[in-house]
């Protein structure tokens, strides 16, 4: 689980929108991208290499 401090300073590292933690896959979701970041043995990987490029609707269902 990520600390939620941590959560509340961390930003998408391309378009700096805040990030939305996903419990069930472990990754930090940037809406405005369309990306998820990985967390690593409860360490963020906040590389754009490292991102999953989330859809349309997979976006829309974590925002529900």
């Amino acid at each position: 689980m990520i600390d939620k401090k941590l959560l509340d300073i961390l930003a998408c590292p391309i378009c700096k929108s805040p990030l939305r933690y996903d419990k069930t896959s472990q990754e930090l979701i940037c809406r405005a991208d369309r990306l998820a970041f990985p967390i690593r043995d409860d360490i963020p990987v906040m590389l754009e290499d490292e991102a999953r490029e989330l859809s349309s609707d997979e976006v829309d269902a974590l925002y529900k």
